[in-house]
């Protein structure tokens, strides 16, 4: 039987608001929180296990599960006081999962193109950068997004969220500096680092070897250890008064001068 839950006090909403809030949680239990029919699809598609799946029947048709083959292994009924509590959004469409979460190593990154596309992001915080980061990379059909020393899970729902499920899509990694370096250099990865110093302008290299393209933070930019193994740091040119532009902004000018002149291969 289908169990329906009325209570906020209930155990498993409990434990939905503790997966939302704390990374310790999501580690611990190898569990996430998705909400939205979109994201929740994605992450199907992506062959994520959606261990529960919570819906309120005011708000989401029960028919939906099954039109979209979402397979949940326990399917709940909650109530509109019950889903206020755990939504994010103010315009909600009434449905969220917990996901079992899979694990983000570099030996999981299988690459699709014998001259593979890679985004390197180093120590990004804020989930809204991270979010943007990872729509950028689905949108140029990326090999791989790699996260060097993050400052955050990549399963916090604000990431899930603001990128609208592409958490999802690509492959994603995380490691160490030191590490991805390694990866890159072991697989014959050219590395171009976004940064200022000792840079030539984006559009007047050529990308046509396997390349990763490196992109550090808006307040400190890229650490010496990418600027020191760098092929080439590259430069937009910035013609208003401020020098810098997003993080996502910077990365998606580059990433897609590659697909231009990859004839968005």
């Amino acid at each position: 039987m289908m169990k329906e839950i009325t209570s906020i006090q209930n155990p498993l909403i409990k434990e939905v608001l503790q997966l939302q809030e704390k990374s310790k949680i999501r580690r611990k239990k190898n569990l996430c929180i998705v909400e939205g029919l979109r994201e929740i699809c994605l992450a199907k598609k992506a062959n994520y296990t959606i261990e529960t799946l919570l819906f309120c029947e005011e708000i989401f048709d029960k028919k939906k599960v099954d039109s979209f083959n979402l397979e949940p292994l326990q399917l709940v009924k909650i109530s509109r006081e019950v889903y206020q509590k755990i939504a994010f959004r103010d315009s909600t469409e009434g449905v969220v999962a917990i996901l079992g979460i899979q694990k983000l190593d570099l030996g999981s990154i299988i690459f699709r193109r014998k001259k593979p596309l890679i985004l390197v992001a180093e120590a990004p915080e804020k989930p809204g950068n991270i979010g943007a980061l990872l729509r950028t990379a689905d949108a140029a059909n990326v090999d791989a997004v790699l996260i060097a020393n993050p400052k955050t899970d990549m399963y916090n729902p604000n990431i899930i969220r603001s990128s609208v499920g592409c958490v999802f899509t690509n492959q994603i990694a995380t490691g160490s500096t030191e590490e991805i370096i390694g990866f890159l250099q072991e697989n014959g990865i050219q590395i171009f680092c976004a940064a200022l110093t000792a840079s030539k302008l984006y559009h007047t290299l050529s990308y046509d070897a396997s390349c990763a393209i490196v992109v550090g933070t808006e307040a400190t930019g890229l650490s010496k250890k990418w600027l020191e193994k760098a092929t080439q740091n590259v430069l937009i040119p910035m013609q208003g008064q401020i020098d810098s532009l997003n993080v996502s902004v910077s990365a998606a000018i580059i990433l897609f001068e590659v697909k231009r002149q990859r004839n968005f291969l």
